[in-house]
């Protein structure tokens, strides 16, 4: 299926992956962004002035304006979500009420409003646990400890998932999963070491590292995530699947990574250490086989190309 002549929503559309989405599939589409602008990254780009793109100020926990908003699309993206470890922490119950129920709540919509080309949901890696390598999606996914806010997210979106896929096996909805492993670029705004390790590199302050630094990472570049989310949308075989996003080429640990981009952007920064914020994940490899395979997807950017390309956005953007 070319993805021409479509009529698609995004929930979260105006958010980082959602606009940079939208961006991608405006010309030849009718794009609809569905967001209550908590996390507005459409405001640095010029997206909605495109003929082909409106937004809809709305919240997914709001069945009816999520119904009014799915009639009569063909593909329905569902990016929104409460996510960020610091926000997840703060506020457990927005984070499992907003991740479950305003899941809910579009995918009961995209079956009501029969939508027959594609639902793509995004679920995540932390669905692995504290200590994932090379996890690939048939291996078990670990809820966290009961109790611990880290947690709350994984089992909000993980929940999300198995949604998704009993509505695909109920009801037929041609629905997709992705789950992003540490997903960075240009336009991101929010949580994410990345950009926020650049943000202070590019002033000159220290960046500070929550924990020992030793944790393990594999980094995606945005445009990367987009290629296989286009993929995800065309590809027949991807109905009633779940598929990870990563590039597993491109890893360190957290400290290593403030290291990489002082040294790519020339900083003097003082890389210090705080109190870890949480529970954390040790180690998050995936593997990305099944997505080579169904998808055809392969990561192409590597760190620090990506870490050049993030930057210059942000020199230009001065958030």
């Amino acid at each position: 299926m070319a993805i021409s002549s479509q009529r698609i929503l995004i929930t979260g559309g105006a958010g980082f992956i959602g606009s940079t989405l939208a961006a991608r599939l405006c010309g030849g589409n009718e794009i609809t962004l569905f967001d209550n602008l908590d996390r507005n990254t459409a405001r640095f780009s010029n997206i909605l002035e495109h003929p082909d793109v409106q937004l809809v100020e709305g919240d997914v926990m709001d069945f009816d304006a999520v119904r009014r908003a799915t009639e009569g699309r063909n593909i329905v993206v569902h990016a929104a979500a409460i996510a960020g470890i610091d926000t997840v922490v703060k506020d457990p119950v927005r984070t499992m009420e907003v991740n479950m129920i305003g899941t809910a709540n579009v995918l009961r919509a995209a079956h009501e409003a029969g939508v027959d080309s594609r639902v793509l949901d995004f679920s995540t890696s932390e669905v692995f646990g504290p200590m994932a390598y090379r996890a690939d999606e048939s291996m078990p996914t670990v809820a966290g400890s009961a109790g611990e806010a880290r947690w709350v997210y994984a089992v909000s979106k993980l929940a999300g998932e198995h949604l998704a896929h009993a509505y695909h096996n109920q009801h037929g909805l041609p629905a997709v999963t992705v789950r992003p492993f540490n997903v960075y670029g240009p336009g991101q705004t929010g949580e994410g070491a990345i950009q926020v390790f650049i943000r202070r590199a590019l002033a000159g302050e220290p960046i500070t590292i929550h924990g020992d630094g030793t944790q393990i990472r594999a980094w995606c570049y945005v445009d990367d995530v987009i290629d296989a989310l286009m993929l995800a949308l065309e590809k027949a075989g991807a109905v009633g699947q779940s598929f990870n996003i990563g590039n597993a080429r491109a890893v360190t640990t957290i400290y290593g990574l403030a290291e990489t981009v002082c040294r790519v952007l020339g900083s003097s920064s003082e890389i210090t250490f705080g109190a870890a914020l949480s529970a954390d994940v040790e180690l998050r490899i995936p593997e990305a086989g099944k997505s080579l395979e169904i998808l055809g997807f392969r990561a192409k950017v590597d760190l620090e190309e990506g870490i050049h390309r993030t930057a210059e956005w942000y020199r230009e953007h001065r958030l």
